[in-house]
């Protein structure tokens, strides 16, 4: 699906980024401090909003990243396991007695655009940021198909993602949409390196 506003790795970086997610998350949880990194694909050197999304057994245990982007993607996505795995507010921080059951997914992002009509927005392809009043909530593509979301309660979620009522989107909120490229450690089979 090429647009204006996708992106597309080839496998080798996507590979590589899982694999760096993968050794940031063992190193971090281990030793308490980020594995020295170098990057063998150049495209990883160009600054991209990325998350990083921890999975253990199937369920959520930690998702964190950059909505904008402010750094390199080897480094956002470095940086972004290290908070998914000890800053995610929703749970406890990573122990190393769970390294070998977390699966990780790694989504890299478009510039967000600002939605003029919701109905730009497209389930399925496009996640959601909704700021106002100071707050900002942001959802991924793949959480409206997850959760069975129709737009309406995709933007409800977003509003109350970012602590705001969940009509606010209705009412003078910023609403922007992204792509996301995800990919994941199952496709290329769990043990990418340590």
């Amino acid at each position: 699906m090429p647009s204006s506003d996708s992106t597309t790795l080839e496998e080798s970086a996507q590979r590589e980024l899982l694999e760096i997610a993968r050794r940031t998350l063992c190193h971090f949880v281990c030793e308490g401090v980020l594995p020295c990194l170098e990057v063998r694909n150049r495209v990883l050197l160009e600054h991209r909003g990325a998350f990083v999304t921890l999975k253990a057994q199937g369920q959520l245990r930690g998702c964190i990243g950059y909505p904008e982007p402010v750094k390199p993607l080897y480094q956002a996505v470095a940086s972004a396991t290290r908070s998914a795995a000890s800053e995610d507010p929703r749970f406890s921080p990573v122990g190393a007695e769970e390294l070998e059951e977390i699966t990780i997914d790694v989504s890299v992002l478009t510039l967000p655009v600002k939605v003029l009509s919701i109905e730009e927005i497209v389930i399925g392809t496009h996640g959601l940021i909704i700021r106002k009043k100071g707050r900002s909530g942001l959802l991924l593509p793949q959480v409206a198909t997850e959760h069975g979301l129709d737009r309406d309660s995709f933007l409800e979620h977003t509003a109350m993602k970012a602590g705001l009522p969940p009509d606010a989107w209705k009412e003078g909120a910023e609403i922007l949409r992204f792509r996301a490229e995800v990919f994941g450690e199952d496709r290329f089979e769990h043990g990418l390196g340590s």
